[in-house]
């Protein structure tokens, strides 16, 4: 009887922690996305790290942020980052501007539109073990957007790059 509830209680265990993880392409186990991943305080006060164009179907410009911790690291090339290191992605819509146009000689001038959302990534190194150290988050309108499969597909991208980028997309502009 102790056997067979011990062999029960691992079982139940072992579900309950394959129920925090969601399958991803390819079979791949990638963990659910932390609920408790706030927004950083006072964040757009951090420095710039690098700008990006993201066109398809986003069509997005971007700027993205570090933290002192962060912006360390990616001066200084260390890879994998520390923990703490906390890096922020603001993206707005990729537009043209008919008003700087009209000063140039032909339509050439590009600004950020409407903002479209605001991602989060924390290091962590043993809160988020499963996600190779990082854990994600995205934010719509200052609020966090509650779609566990968004939030999961950061993971399923970034699993993708070369381990010496340590599942960070951003390269520091000098």
């Amino acid at each position: 009887m102790i056997r067979l509830s011990t062999c029960c209680l691992a079982l139940a265990t072992a579900l309950l922690a394959a129920s925090t993880m969601v399958a991803a392409r390819g079979g791949a186990l990638v963990p659910a996305p932390d609920r408790d991943l706030a927004l950083p305080a006072g964040y757009r006060d951090w420095k710039l790290v690098s700008v990006a164009h993201e066109a398809g179907k986003n069509n997005d410009i971007r700027a993205i942020l570090g933290n002192d911790i962060a912006v360390r690291a990616f001066r200084d090339g260390r890879r994998p980052f520390p923990d703490g290191a906390v890096i922020v992605r603001l993206a707005w819509r990729y537009q043209s501007s008919p008003r700087n146009d009209a000063v140039f000689p032909a339509p050439q001038s590009f600004v950020a539109g409407d903002p479209t959302n605001l991602q989060v990534s924390v290091k962590d190194s043993r809160r988020y073990a499963a996600s190779g150290g990082w854990g994600y988050r995205q934010f719509d309108a200052g609020k966090p957007n509650t779609d566990e499969a968004l939030t999961r597909a950061c993971f399923a991208c970034h699993s993708k790059l070369e381990k010496d980028d340590d599942q960070v997309f951003t390269a520091y502009s000098h």
